[in-house]
């Protein structure tokens, strides 16, 4: 018995060894079977929450929170502090796109605008921008560019 101690068990004189363990990127110590292939939106939010972690908005700095969806754009000002939006702004709101669609650049620099504006009229001059876990490419940095020539500092 002292030979076999290692062994899971036997099947007619086979050794039948432990199953492979390896590390999935979502928990800990898993069976190689069940990890499953991690999707581009699983992906985003994990870059996401690791931002989160660094990144946080106060009232006299409130983070700039953008999201991407396939056909818009949104944007908000957070204070994080006090669980407060302070101002939002998207590409579905009247007067920010007339007569157009959403989801190019120059919708997104739009919404930066708007935001820009939000925030001056909340006495808001300097933010933290978050990217949401999205590259800052295209529309995510058509909006912060906008917001910048807007008036906001970061």
């Amino acid at each position: 018995m002292g030979a076999m101690a290692g062994l899971v068990g036997t099947f007619t004189g086979l050794s039948v060894a432990a199953p492979r363990v390896q590390t999935c990127r979502t928990s800990g110590p898993r069976v190689a079977t069940t990890c499953k292939a991690s999707s581009s939106s699983a992906n985003r939010v994990a870059r996401h929450k690791r931002i989160r972690k660094k990144v946080s908005g106060t009232a006299e700095r409130p983070r700039l929170a953008v999201f991407r969806s396939n056909n818009h754009i949104y944007a908000q000002l957070v204070d994080d502090v006090a669980g407060v939006t302070l101002a939002a702004a998207n590409s579905l709101q009247d007067g920010v796109l007339p007569g157009k669609f959403g989801q190019n650049k120059e919708a997104a620099a739009a919404v930066g605008k708007a935001i820009a504006a939000a925030a001056k009229t909340k006495n808001v001059e300097s933010v933290v921008f978050d990217r949401g876990g999205y590259v800052y490419h295209g529309r995510v940095a058509a909006l912060a560019d906008a917001a910048r020539e807007g008036g906001l500092n970061f």
